[in-house]
Order: C-alpha cells, then sequence, then structure tokens
C-alpha cells in the first residue's frame, strides 16, 4: 500500500503542478545553472500524460519490476527524473537484483549529473547481467517502430558513458570493449564506437582511435543514431567539422542533434589540440536546449574541466 501511495502522490502532484502552469525544476548542472521542464506541444503533453497515467494503471494492478520500469521511464520522459529514480529506487527495494531497474536507475542519474551514483549502479549490473541478449521495448520508438538497443548494450553503454563523464577514460575504454562485444547492428556498433573513438582519444592512444575508425563502413544502414555517424566519418575525414556542426533548421530533432553533432565536433578540435575553438563550441552545446543529451551533459563536463 505504501507503494501505491507514493505513485498516487506522483501523479498529483503533477496536476497540481500543471494546474498553476509553474515550470519545475528538471535537473541542475554541474555549473550551478538549473534547467526546468522544457516546453512541449500540448499535442505531446497529452501523449506524455496519458502515457504515465496508463503505466501508474498497469503498476496498480501489478507492482511488478517491468511496471516499475515502466512507470519510472514514463515519468523521466516527462522530464521528472527525481521523481523516476525514486520510483526505481522504491522497485529496487523489492527486486534487489534486478540489473534492469539498475540500468534504468544509473541512466537516470547520469542525467541528474550524480555520476558516483550512475558507475555503482551499472557497476551493480553489470554484475548481475545475463543472458542471452535482451531486446529492450523503446519508450519513444524510432522512425521504424523498431527497437534496436539490448538491456545487456544499455548497461555497458551507460557505463562507459559515466566514466567517461568523470574523466576515468581507463574504465571507460574497458566498459566500451565489453559494449561493443553486445552492439549486434550498426545503429549500436556506431554509437559505442563513436565513444570509444573519443575515449581513445582522450588517452592520446591514436593507433587504437584509428582502428576504431576502421569498423565504420559507407554502407551502414542506420536508423536512429546518425549523428554518432556523423561524428565517426567527420573523425576519418570525409566530412568537415562545419558540415557535421551545421545542424539544418528541420532536422528531425534538431536540439538532440544539435548537442551530439556539437559535442563531437568540439571533441574533434580539443583532440586536435584547438582548446579555444573546442571551448568555444562546448558552449554553443551548452547553450542550446536539450540539457539532457550525453553530448550536453559532456560539454558541461568538460567545460568544467577546462575551467582555468
Amino acid at each position: 500500500m505504501r507503494i501505491f501511495i507514493l505513485c498516487g502522490i506522483i501523479i498529483a502532484a503533477a496536476c497540481s503542478t500543471h494546474r498553476e502552469n509553474q515550470p519545475r525544476i528538471s535537473v541542475t548542472g554541474l555549473d550551478g545553472v538549473v534547467y526546468y521542464e522544457p516546453e512541449v506541444t500540448e499535442d505531446t503533453k497529452k501523449k506524455l500524460d496519458s502515457a504515465l497515467q496508463e503505466a501508474q494503471k498497469n503498476f496498480e494492478a501489478d507492482p511488478s519490476e517491468a511496471n516499475y520500469i515502466w512507470l519510472g521511464r514514463r515519468l523521466a520522459y516527462l522530464s521528472r527524473y527525481e521523481d523516476a529514480v525514486k520510483v526505481f529506487t522504491e522497485g529496487l527495494q523489492k527486486y534487489p537484483d534486478s540489473y534492469r531497474l539498475l540500468r534504468h536507475r544509473g541512466h537516470r542519474y547520469i542525467t541528474l549529473r550524480q555520476f558516483d551514483k550512475a558507475i555503482a549502479d551499472l557497476q551493480m549490473a553489470a554484475s548481475l547481467i545475463r543472458y542471452p541478449l535482451e531486446i529492450e521495448p523503446d519508450g519513444q520508438p524510432n522512425k521504424l517502430n523498431i527497437p534496436l538497443s539490448t538491456v545487456q548494450f544499455n548497461i555497458w553503454y551507460h557505463l562507459g558513458l559515466a566514466h567517461y563523464l568523470k574523466g576515468d577514460y581507463e574504465s571507460a575504454e574497458k566498459a566500451y570493449i565489453q559494449c561493443l562485444e553486445v552492439s549486434d547492428n550498426d545503429d549500436l556498433l556506431v554509437a559505442t564506437a563513436d565513444w570509444l573513438y573519443m575515449t581513445y582519444c582522450r588517452m592520446k592512444k591514436m593507433e587504437e582511435a584509428a582502428k576504431v575508425l576502421e569498423l565504420i563502413r559507407d554502407d551502414m544502414k542506420i536508423v536512429e543514431n546518425d549523428s554518432y555517424y556523423k561524428r565517426l566519418k567527420m573523425y576519418k575525414g570525409q566530412l568537415q567539422p562545419e558540415e557535421v556542426l551545421n545542424v539544418g533548421e528541420n532536422a528531425e530533432d534538431r536540439d538532440l542533434a544539435l548537442a551530439t553533432q556539437g559535442y563531437g565536433v568540439g571533441n574533434y578540435y580539443l583532440c586536435q589540440g584547438d582548446t579555444t575553438r573546442a571551448i568555444e563550441i562546448f558552449k554553443q552545446v551548452k547553450n542550446g536546449k536539450h540539457f539532457a543529451a550525453f553530448g550536453f551533459i559532456a560539454a558541461e563536463a568538460d567545460l568544467e574541466r577546462l575551467k582555468p
């Protein structure tokens, strides 16, 4: 009953805040900047609210591991990351060995810039992980409505990211090498290869970085990770940095593309030794709207490290 009351309070709080039309704080950046829940169209808001209500209904009927996950995910899609973490935490009290719940809570700790907590969760998830690979259903489907990632991929991928954001590149390298082993389609391969390439660049392991680029082909079938694909083509010299940085006004999910592609360009210049240009681009990324994007968070982390 306590669980139901908690989640009921979450929904009630959402309705009250909506009625008062007051923006809700989503996260606080590494530099102390407060980011509020982003504005969305009325139609999008209705769809997100409806999906949350459905997840709440399913949860109250059956507080299963899967329904804990979906309730937390639906809260996160509304930029309610603290509430999502609370639901995942409650779920882990009931299902303490759930690597799936740990994977999702670890992801949202990254969003909240709590990297040590993310690493702890994702390392625990990796120790509990089971096989064979499990396709993870999409909460926000791609253009083909085909889920492409697996639970195992997402554990290693987010663990590598959390280490990278902390500046622990040796640990990031180890996680991404594991992630390559479970990157079983082109979309997952380019996502892993991109972060592993950047990790090697930060470690000055340029021979290893060059070998990563050998995995990238011109005939790859990319459904949803086109921004990573473009970054890798830039690293290979097939695209110029300004081509990658220039995201068209009509690009699908332009804010996310700006954060992702922009961070890659900033990293390119940083690895070339042009710190001034890199900082300029990281600041451009940080001035965007998609504060939950990994490129945005990475730009924040690098700007903090590059402070005089």
